[in-house]
């Protein structure tokens, strides 16, 4: 086994410093993770400008609480990350992003600095199983080292996002589209995100579970979920692993741990991982809504015998659409600039809004993940529907 998690109560965010000691305590402390002098990333989940109380970003709590603990260890801390596809990675977008989300107030409590450096780079990663070049943000380049600040968050296209996923955020955000155009497939891209993961090695990773999202996450169409707790591995994969336990996600659901499981990476299963400080099976959530995407991966079993080949010609059939509904499109034109298909335009008019030309469409869910206004819907197929029955 490689790497504890360990699980901390934590009821809500007023007790975050004290939860925080308490998880680093059980860890062996932050100096064991930091040396005196050393510039550390603290790589957020800043998915895109949201109020901590949606549970789109991660706790500027949690964020001021590690930034403290890593000064007081006599290290650097910065806070970084790059927002999702769709936002332009500039000065202006992050002052945006830090305000909206609560970073210009972490940086204050703490004394932590807040990355401004918008420049990138390719980097060269030859371990890598399936991508062995990544664009990478400057300040993760230049650190010394990184530690992973997660949300625990469902999503639709990955099924759940967490310590693994997190490290997506250091590739810049209009780059984040090509990966998804090459790699829109589900194994494919989670694939990719261990290979990521692997790049950037993130010496601890720290998941704030206080309020967690259900549904159709990871963007503000899912729901704030309150789950009271901190976790922290210095393993990324089996931080998720124990996560998933806790949300109810069965391993089959959760494509991550499926590729783990075909790289013959050890964790892979919840069997794998040792838990300390409490019990998985006394903290899961009942009834933790997954999002709706998740039946896709389980409509395939109907397809037996001589059809089976024929699961991947009907991911359409198979898949749910992305459409904009009501009057909540305001036009902005993020759905657009995130598509990595270009299968998105937005109408011309007073009345203008985005349109999704449903045949281009390569269902990554990036639109309804950044909508910033919650106008994108994800909507089921007849045959969707048709094989769900009984399901």
């Amino acid at each position: 086994m490689d790497g504890p998690v360990y699980i901390v109560s934590c009821p809500d965010y007023d007790q975050a410093d004290e939860k925080m000691e308490t998880l680093l305590s059980l860890l062996g402390g932050m100096s064991r993770f930091v040396k005196p002098g050393e510039k550390i990333v603290l790589k957020a989940n800043l998915l895109q400008p949201a109020a901590p109380e949606q549970a789109v970003t991660t706790h500027p709590r949690i964020v001021a609480a590690a930034a403290r603990m890593v000064r007081e260890a006599g290290s650097f801390a910065i806070i970084a990350d790059s927002p999702g596809a769709g936002h332009k990675y500039t000065a202006k977008t992050l002052n945006t992003l830090y305000g909206k989300t609560g970073m210009f107030e972490a940086a204050r409590a703490s004394g932590a600095e807040l990355n401004f450096d918008t420049t990138c780079k390719p980097v060269s990663f030859p371990a890598g199983k399936l991508v062995k070049r990544f664009d990478v943000i400057n300040p993760v380049t230049a650190a010394d080292g990184v530690l992973g600040l997660c949300k625990l968050k469902t999503h639709t296209l990955m099924s759940i996002t967490g310590a693994v996923k997190n490290n997506f955020g250091v590739v810049p955000g209009l780059s984040k589209p090509g990966y998804h155009a090459k790699l829109h497939d589900k194994a494919q891209f989670a694939d990719m995100l261990l290979d990521l993961a692997e790049y950037v090695s993130p010496r601890l990773s720290i998941m704030d579970a206080v309020v967690g999202m259900e549904g159709d996450g990871p963007g503000v169409s899912g729901v704030p979920r309150r789950v009271g707790l901190l976790l922290g591995s210095v393993n990324p994969l089996a931080l998720d692993i124990v996560a998933s336990e806790i949300v109810g996600l069965g391993r089959e659901q959760n494509p991550l741990l499926l590729a783990a499981a075909r790289r013959g990476l050890t964790p892979s299963r919840i069997e794998e991982v040792e838990v300390m400080g409490a019990d998985v099976s006394e903290v899961r959530v009942p009834g933790y809504r997954l999002p709706a995407t998740i039946e896709e991966l389980g409509l395939g079993k109907h397809l037996t015998g001589w059809k089976k080949p024929l699961a991947p010609y009907l991911k359409d059939w198979l898949s749910q659409s992305p459409r904009v509904g009501g009057k909540r499109c305001v036009a902005c034109g993020i759905c657009r600039d995130a598509c990595p298909a270009g299968a998105i335009t937005i109408a011309q008019g007073r009345r203008g809004k985005a349109l999704i030309d449903d045949k281009r469409c390569i269902r990554c869910y990036c639109c309804h993940e950044l909508c910033p206004e919650g106008a994108v819907e994800l909507r089921r197929s007849l045959m969707h529907r048709l094989l769900s029955i009984g399901s």
